[in-house]
């Protein structure tokens, strides 16, 4: 698809925690379709474009979803923050990105993300449940702790209702011992590690990671033995941070799908 600029109205802005907030926006259905898994961009000012994950699969009604998480740190995080509480129209490019889920293709999906990057998985997992309910999916969620996990009742809420998918937690501080329920489960400490832990064979999966360029990196090297097919192996980070000495580690989830 042709990046376009549009013009979009906010119906709706969302407090999902005490530093992530949802917009949904709306505008011409055929302006707005997208792939599942691309982003868009969105404008400050006439110089200056943040990126943002596309948090729903394309419903063909012009509408948009959002997770938006607040930096207070960085300035364009608060200008976006005062924006989202004094407009009521935003100027997008998109779409962007070639981290998009094949519609022909059912191998079996195994979706990670850190923090906001859950936008960027959520999209991706509506379309390929809308398109086979029956598809093996397990999504992983990295965060710090629990109150991290904004929007926990969704996954949950798909655990429940489709038998083929799992919902995994990766948590660094501590979880109460009664989150796990059937389809859900929670694991201690860094999710590459958890991955390697409870992981085996990959060479059937296709595999989506969203999160900092140091924490893709380490998913791949912590499953790379496990049978992973580096062409099936899809993330934004390939694109704007290609492997190099160095790469630092530091969350920086505002490239795709954070504030």
């Amino acid at each position: 698809m042709t990046a376009r600029t549009v013009i979009c109205q906010i119906t709706d802005v969302e407090e999902l925690s005490q530093d992530v907030f949802r917009v949904h926006l709306q505008g011409r259905a055929q302006a707005l379709a997208h792939a599942p898994g691309q982003y868009l961009e969105l404008a400050l000012d006439e110089d200056t474009w943040v990126p943002f994950s596309i948090a729903n699969a394309n419903r063909g009604d012009g509408t948009l979803e959002l997770h938006i998480q607040h930096w207070p740190e960085r300035s364009n995080s608060a200008r976006l923050k005062e924006m989202m509480r004094h407009a009521t129209r935003l100027t997008l490019r998109l779409p962007g990105g070639e981290c998009v889920l094949e519609p022909d293709s059912r191998r079996p999906l195994l979706l990670i993300a850190a923090g906001t990057g859950f936008a960027q998985m959520k999209a991706i997992l509506e379309a390929a449940l809308a398109a086979d309910s029956e598809r093996p999916v397990d999504l992983w969620w990295a965060v710090r702790e629990r109150r991290d996990l904004y929007l926990e009742t969704l996954p949950r809420e798909w655990a429940a209702r489709y038998a083929n998918f799992h919902f995994h937690v990766a948590v660094e501080a501590d979880i109460e011992n009664d989150f796990d329920a059937p389809g859900v489960t929670a694991h201690q400490g860094r999710i590459d590690q958890a991955l390697v832990r409870n992981l085996t064979d990959l060479s059937q999966h296709d595999v989506f990671i969203s999160g900092s360029p140091g924490m893709v990196y380490a998913c791949v090297d912590a499953l790379s033995p496990l049978g992973l097919k580096p062409e099936r192996v899809f993330s934004d980070v390939f694109s704007y941070a290609p492997r190099e000495p160095g790469i630092d580690d530091e969350d920086d989830s505002a490239k795709r799908g954070g504030g």
